[in-house]
């Protein structure tokens, strides 16, 4: 079962994927139609999950799954994983790999292999002061909080 991504409780676990780029409108309406179709049939040993997304800024698909009923079983979550390498292969994007940085500069918003980004830290061009997106964090109510942060508030604290 899906709901609108608003109306699940704020302790509903997330994860999220990072493209590699933006998504066009096109791209990001048939992710839509697909994210609806996946939600709406995903289940946990045959019982419904009621879960919700979000894409935002054109980049990021959030996934919030409320586990008040059912929780995600080892199943369920391969299935979302798999799903989610459907779209990567369909749209020709990366949506699964950690080891990359988005951030802020201004209202751009960057992708950069942890490589660049430290050579971006070198040379100056962002700071510890720059918005990072802390991808593991894992419920709701941390995507308000200690989603967008200061690098320095971020697991990326380390790269300085």
């Amino acid at each position: 079962m899906i709901l609108p991504f608003e109306k699940l409780p704020d302790d509903s676990k997330v994860w999220i994927y990072q493209s590699s780029r933006k998504f066009s409108d096109i791209e990001k309406n048939k992710i839509n139609t697909r994210l609806k179709l996946f939600l709406n049939n995903w289940t946990a040993h045959g019982t419904e999950l009621c879960s919700g997304f979000q894409i935002k800024y054109d980049r990021f698909i959030i996934i919030a799954l409320d586990e008040k009923n059912n929780k995600a079983s080892g199943c369920s979550i391969d299935a979302s994983v798999h799903f989610i390498q459907e779209l990567e292969k369909e749209f020709n994007i990366d949506l699964m790999d950690k080891m990359n940085v988005t951030f802020k500069q201004g209202e751009y918003i960057s992708y950069k292999s942890i490589i660049d980004f430290k050579k971006l830290i070198k040379n100056r061009s962002v700071s510890s002061n720059t918005l990072v997106f802390n991808n593991l964090v894992v419920k709701k109510s941390d995507l308000e909080s200690d989603w967008e942060i200061p690098a320095s508030k971020s697991w990326h604290s380390r790269l300085f």
